[in-house]
């Protein structure tokens, strides 16, 4: 087939072409940020894939015209190339993903990871712990795993010839319903796009699609119970430390002797304690995650934790950047709703020495709208007295938005609400900020990047560090 992407910069999209292109595939595709330098990660491999790329003006038909237009949620109906391609028929990013899906279901097991936080790090983390087991996965993710990055490869798409493909199951437009998988990770669940009874809902009618087993995290296997099948295999992870339970963290330490800080875990059905590959609680229980999916897919204990134990990450995800002149580190991650800024931040504090400069920029408008008052719940638990919390202007990529609530609304409310208003700081734009940063930030301070969708944040990152 010819299947022209509409949007192939986007992180998913990207992933996708490149799956259908490893097939044999003709791929084209058009972005309105192709030009941009902080994009260059993405569009270079595809490139170098023999994947051509056009302006978003219609003019992809130049290479013929597709069998189908393959879109996103994200995609506007006037947009330029839906007019050009009037007559061509279309494919959802998620229906295309469904395809892909049977085409590998006769020599493949599917893994669909989900949840409202770090499903692309499971995805990754995953996929890299079945090659630490010489399974060769596939993995389809929406993120960028370092370890599968070349050249021609961006890094969300591994090719792989062993019998699990692992793949991100978007839960944000409900897309995930499409699919139906042979194993499913639900990692946890929040208040990102929707509310946790509608995401539960949602999740439910996924587990009851799953036909042999799943990974469930406590707080939503007790919201959707009741979808599971009785013939599904199901293993339980606790969200906390518990000596008792069956699949839990039983111990989580960061020692801090040596050089760089070490992060050891232990976990129920195991004496030794395990060194983890990444800082973080939350890496823990993600650990915890993939050894009972490897259980659960037919590996012994000891196998599982042996292979947890090499990740090396995806970027944008608690990424270090670098060290200033003046001694404070700098940090850029991808945490985008409350869930995910709490456990950056609680990261963040469990590194620094002295405080944490924490610089958020919203990934849309109406995302920002939905979160702000549970945002700033979270904010005002989780920041320390002397910790400042940066905020910027919302991320707008084009198309359709009132641009409501701006960041100046949002911040006159919290500054109204703050039990300490000096916490909370507004910047008209990035320059301002890093002026701000240089000027208080010292030798034992982090400041950390956070924000989604831009891919120009993890280069703001990079030029913090260098000041």
């Amino acid at each position: 087939m010819h299947l022209h992407f509409i949007g192939i910069g986007g992180i998913g999209m990207s992933g996708l072409a490149a799956a259908f292109r490893d097939l044999g595939h003709k791929i084209t595709g058009s972005d309105r940020g192709a030009l941009n330098p902080e994009n260059r990660h993405i569009i270079q491999p595809l490139k170098n894939q023999g994947i051509e790329i056009f302006p978003q003006d219609g003019s992809y038909t130049k290479a013929g015209t597709p069998d189908f237009l393959v879109y996103s949620s994200a995609i506007e109906e006037d947009n330029p190339d839906f007019i050009a391609g009037k007559s061509i028929k279309r494919l959802h990013r998620s229906e295309l993903l469904a395809k892909l899906i049977n085409l590998s279901s006769d020599k493949q097991y599917s893994v669909a990871v989900t949840g409202s936080c770090g499903k692309s790090t499971v995805t990754a983390y995953l996929a890299e712990a079945l090659l630490n087991c010489q399974a060769d996965p596939r993995c389809l993710n929406g993120a960028v795993s370092k370890r599968f990055m070349s050249e021609n490869c961006v890094g969300n798409y591994r090719s792989g010839n062993g019998k699990f493909f692992v793949f991100e199951a978007d839960e944000s437009d409900k897309s995930l319903l499409n699919y139906s998988a042979d194993y499913a990770v639900i990692l946890n669940i929040g208040t990102d796009h929707y509310s946790k009874e509608e995401l539960a809902q949602v999740f439910g009618k996924f587990l009851s699609s799953t036909r042999k087993g799943a990974v469930v995290e406590r707080g939503v296997y007790d919201l959707v119970r009741e979808f599971i099948p009785p013939q599904l295999e199901v293993k339980v992870f606790e969200s906390g430390i518990d000596e008792h339970a069956e699949y839990a963290v039983t111990g989580y330490q960061l020692d801090k002797s040596g050089k760089t800080p070490n992060p050891v875990a232990s976990f129920t059905g195991c004496d030794e304690k395990i060194t983890l590959p990444q800082c973080g609680f939350h890496m823990a229980k993600n650990a915890l995650a993939i050894i009972s999916l490897l259980e659960l897919a037919g590996f012994d204990r000891k196998t599982a934790i042996n292979a947890v134990q090499r990740f090396d990450g995806i970027k944008r995800r608690t990424d270090f950047c670098g060290t200033s002149v003046t001694g404070y580190q700098v940090y850029d991650d991808y945490a985008h709703n409350p869930e995910k800024v709490s456990s950056c931040l609680e990261t963040m504090q469990s590194l620094a020495s002295g405080r944490v400069f924490a610089i958020f920029q919203p990934h849309g408008y109406g995302p920002f709208g939905f979160m702000r008052d549970e945002l700033f719940a979270a904010l005002e638990k989780v920041l320390r007295k002397d910790d400042v919390f940066c905020l910027l202007e919302p991320y707008y990529a084009g198309g359709t938005s009132s641009k409501k609530p701006s960041a100046a609304e949002v911040w006159s409310d919290w500054q109204q609400r703050a039990a300490d208003r000096n916490k909370y700081l507004l910047f008209p734009d990035r320059k301002t900020l890093a002026g701000y940063i240089k000027e208080n930030a010292a030798s034992g301070d982090i400041a950390v990047v956070m924000g989604a969708r831009d891919n120009s944040l993890g280069d703001f990152a990079v030029e913090l560090a260098k000041l």
